[in-house]
């Protein structure tokens, strides 16, 4: 874990079917969030596609390849991180893909993906039915990625939902979650800001999530309220808008180490009562 001050940038956008719309708008949000100094900069899931599953094996690409290779440039001739909060990736074992975050390196490089472990298998009567597993594979491996200022726990939307994963991603090191998403509008008025904040809390670590917002052409409308929170669940920034939006916030990382010395969640932890994974860190 490191210490000092970043500035860090979450990206809210209205993502549609028009992949090189979307493309176009990341990148000049990118490059406002790069202006006003953010140094780690996280875009919404499916940022890139967010339209009809039918045409999912039409867009979905290979990681890296000509949307991760386009963030690049942005990623070395700005000196910063560009977290790709998802985008299809291409499943070469099945007819399905993966809902994939890429984490672009300064120098260009990626340096690390995870691909969304929990899918939106959802039924809430009158308010959203929904099965993103008839379309995309679940992924399989827990993933921090050790980043310039700080080690970042990945996990995508309604990963949110799933506690032990955030608390495996704080053993394993991770002083800032990243939660990009697509959050549901009938769900995320009930739910998202509270879950947001739990997850800081219980962790005592930053949260930085980048939503959509509005509705798709398919009909999906997403809740947006894209947030960034500190390790004593205090919002630091939340959109408030029903359209695109760039927000920006100084994370004090020392607030993670302060904070987890005074009330010491994670070595307090009896794992030898819960036999859970997530007790591991390996």
């Amino acid at each position: 874990m490191t210490g000092g001050q970043v500035r860090v940038a979450a990206v809210q956008m209205t993502s549609g079917a028009d992949s090189s719309v979307n493309v176009d708008n990341a990148v000049a949000m990118t490059l406002d969030a790069a202006s006003q100094s953010a140094t780690y900069i996280q875009l919404p899931e499916y940022f890139n596609y967010y339209g009809p599953s039918a045409n999912y094996n039409i867009v979905a690409e290979s990681i890296p390849g000509p949307t991760t290779d386009r963030l690049a440039e942005i990623a070395t001739s700005k000196r910063v991180v560009v977290h790709i909060g998802s985008m299809l990736e291409k499943d070469p074992a099945s007819d399905k893909c993966f809902n994939t975050s890429a984490v672009i390196m300064p120098d260009g490089s990626i340096g690390a993906t995870y691909r969304k472990t929990h899918l939106f298998d959802v039924e809430v009567p009158g308010q959203v039915s929904y099965l993103e597993s008839r379309s995309i594979a679940h992924g399989e491996r827990i993933v921090v990625a050790e980043l310039p200022a700080f080690d970042l726990g990945l996990s995508i939307c309604f990963d949110l939902r799933f506690p032990e994963l955030y608390r495996t991603l704080a053993l394993r090191g991770a002083s800032v979650f990243a939660i990009p998403s697509a959050f549901n509008a009938a769900t995320g008025r009930a739910h998202w800001d509270t879950l947001i904040k739990a997850r800081a809390i219980e962790n005592h670590a930053f949260v930085v999530a980048a939503a959509q917002v509005g509705v798709t052409e398919a009909g999906l409308s997403s809740y947006g309220h894209s947030i960034i929170v500190d390790p004593w669940g205090e919002v630091l920034v939340e959109s408030s808008s029903t359209g695109d939006d760039v927000l920006v916030a100084t994370l004090d990382l020392d607030e993670v180490t302060r904070r987890r010395s005074q009330i010491a969640v994670l070595s307090l932890r009896r794992p030898d009562l819960y036999g859970l994974d997530a007790d591991r860190t390996d």
